[in-house]
């Protein structure tokens, strides 16, 4: 019976740089960029619009391209450079996650927009019969709750845990959400710190205690449909033709003004209920990433 030792060879420090943290968002962000270049070629071709196009003019194959780069570089990313399955994504979890996403993004904005009716802020004026709902729920809905998910929470939320730890995690995916916003119309230094909180920290603490990317792509296709197109209420400074007609009254600080509800305390307050329940049930089952140091002096002991 052979007693040799088993040789554990390293990988090149080529691939150790490709692996480790930084060298994964870079690799997902040049990738995903390359996919663009070949893409953007092949929309040209087609002819397909170029430009800013209007919400209510944005066609399923439009967002497809638009998306496509995001999508393929995040599969490129965790099949080849990870080495394993997509779990977050995985496909017999797509519609019961989705839906419940979905139950939850709804049920949250239509508490802020109950909240700010009750206090005289939320004013309908009547029923709009003439709403514009595929491109709209295609750049609100799907584009923004795909693609700002796989970006925010798949790349930066995840790959920094494992090397930072979950609260630099959230922390650096919540500043970067919310300058993502920042250059919005109607956009504020406040309104983007109001996203940053309300919903970086939410989605960010939401992924980690599912590890789901499909709910958190609900909540947030679910929060963006209701609050626009449903309700009427600019989402993130872009102005909207809901199914309600509506306008709001009151100080921007309570109303959120031309940026919209998500720069109201109201939805700040709410949302931050909604992130301190996520964050219980993290601490409670002691799932939270402690910092490289911390890990460290554990494996020291």
């Amino acid at each position: 019976m052979s007693t040799e030792p088993t040789v554990v060879t390293r990988p090149a420090l080529p691939l150790r740089l490709l692996r480790s943290p930084l060298g994964r968002i870079v690799a997902f962000a040049v990738t995903a960029f390359l996919i663009g270049m070949v893409l953007g070629r092949i929309y040209d071709g087609l002819c397909l619009p170029k430009g800013a196009i209007p919400f209510r003019d944005v066609t399923p194959l439009i967002e497809l391209f638009r998306l496509a780069p995001v999508v393929l570089a995040y599969w490129l990313l965790v099949r080849t450079i990870e080495n394993r399955r997509v779990d977050e994504l995985a496909p017999r979890k797509a519609v019961p996650h989705v839906l419940l996403g979905i139950a939850g993004g709804a049920v949250l904005f239509s508490l802020v927009v109950g909240a700010l009716w009750a206090l005289g802020a939320f004013v309908v004026d009547g029923v709009n019969h003439d709403v514009p709902w595929l491109g709209p729920i295609l750049v609100l809905g799907v584009g923004a709750g795909v693609g700002e998910e796989i970006v925010s929470r798949g790349v930066i939320f995840r790959i920094v845990e494992e090397g930072l730890g979950t609260w630099a995690a959230l922390l650096l995916s919540a500043a970067v959400f919310g300058g993502l916003h920042a250059w919005n119309p109607n956009a504020t230094a406040w309104s983007a710190l109001a996203i940053a909180i309300e919903a970086g920290l939410l989605f960010g603490l939401l992924y980690h205690v599912t590890r789901s990317l499909w709910i958190c792509m609900g909540a947030h296709a679910a929060w963006n449909v209701a609050q626009g197109p449903v309700y009427g209420i600019p989402v993130s400074g872009f102005e909207q033709h809901g199914l309600l007609a509506s306008h709001v009254r009151g100080p921007d600080w309570l109303t959120g003004g031309a940026f919209g509800a998500e720069a109201s305390v109201v939805a700040l307050g709410l949302c931050s209920v909604a992130t301190a329940a996520c964050l219980a049930i993290a601490v409670r089952r002691g799932t939270l990433v402690p910092p490289p140091w911390r890990r460290n002096r554990a494996q020291a002991a």
